[in-house]
């Protein structure tokens, strides 16, 4: 592995460290804005008021700051698979705060993540030496990469207007679906802005090209949506199923991304090409084993006609006269032949 790798390798492991952390913390304080107000499925916002949930989100930034700079030095099939271990810290995490289940399948499917990242990372390849801003204009301009970007739109789309509404909180796929699709086009766009001010530092001021400032812009834009749909993955299903699974499709549409913006497999031999492939297989299964195991959330009660304690029974007396008996009452008498029904009172 180059240094350039390695660099990028060691600060990949950070920010899955931090993300994975950011998982839970965030998750605490949605449980505690939905506690006093809407929930963020529903569209509320009481979250911004929780200090948990910023603490999650300043995590979450750190996390993401070292991903940004692990970009700068690594291509994005050696840094993306990486974040198996922000699964692995958000299962275990989970399970002790969450007190969301581990069980013994869930650490062979965190297992799988690994070892399959680990086969795609060995055999990641060297990343491409770029001197401009121009030179990604126009690796991300090619036609190849311009049809991926308007599918990716037009799903992502169809996503948010007509699934999100009907299946979002019922059907996990869809909020992290749409995560996952506009994920692998921020990555590009980070690793744009990160080549970008890299090149400035040593000399080559970058700010003056006005393509700079639309991988600033896309970068926003996708961050927002990201972050407003993975809020409301998190609070309507369980938080060991939501972070393997965004973990995986984020990893296969960056991968396939940059593949075709950065043609990274190109020159690479066959047998690389196919080791990285399994290895991803391996993570997909993992992830999928993952998801098998788990059972989402329980749903929040909201029928105000549910029975409540204490009980109420009613009784005939031999005599014919009804009786009532509460739960905290002594036994009824001896002579209460006939149950008829029981209720509840506030």
């Amino acid at each position: 592995m180059s240094s350039s790798n390695f660099t990028g390798f060691v600060l990949a492991v950070v920010s899955s460290a931090f993300i994975g952390s950011s998982f839970i913390i965030k998750k605490k304080g949605l449980q505690l804005a939905s506690a006093n107000g809407p929930r963020a499925s529903v569209g509320g916002y009481g979250y911004l008021l929780q200090p948990l949930w910023w603490v999650g989100m300043i995590t979450m930034i750190v996390g993401e700051i070292a991903n940004f700079v692990a970009y700068i030095y690594a291509p994005a099939v050696l840094v993306t698979p990486l974040g198996a271990l922000s699964i692995i810290v958000s299962a275990v995490l989970a399970h002790f705060l969450l007190k969301e289940k581990l069980q013994k399948m869930d650490v062979l499917g965190c297992l799988l993540c690994i070892v399959g990242s680990t086969v795609v990372v060995l055999h990641a390849p060297d990343e491409k030496s770029l001197t401009s801003v121009l030179e990604i204009w126009e690796l991300a301009t090619q036609p190849a990469f311009l049809s991926y970007t308007a599918s990716a739109i037009a799903v992502t789309l169809f996503l948010v207007l007509y699934c999100a509404p009907r299946y979002g909180q019922t059907n996990i796929f869809v909020y992290i679906g749409i995560c996952s699709i506009i994920g692998s086009l921020t990555v590009m766009s980070v690793k744009a802005i990160g080549i970008a001010i890299k090149l400035t530092i040593e000399g080559s001021n970058q700010a003056f090209y006005f393509q700079t400032w639309i991988f600033v812009m896309v970068l926003v834009t996708c961050v927002i949506v990201q972050l407003n749909y993975l809020n409301m993955a998190l609070d309507n299903f369980n938080t060991a199923v939501v972070s393997p699974i965004y973990y995986a499709l984020f990893t296969a549409f960056t991968i396939l991304a940059s593949a075709i913006m950065f043609k990274d497999y190109s020159g690479q031999s066959v047998s690389s090409i196919v080791s990285e492939l399994c290895g991803l297989i391996t993570i997909l299964s993992g992830t999928t084993l993952l998801h098998s195991t788990k059972e989402p959330d329980s749903p929040i009660l909201t029928d105000l006609y549910t029975p409540l304690s204490p009980k109420v029974s009613w009784y005939i007396q031999g005599n014919g006269d009804p009786w009532k008996q509460k739960e905290e009452d002594a036994p009824p008498p001896f002579n209460l032949i006939t149950v008829i029904r029981q209720d509840h009172f506030k």
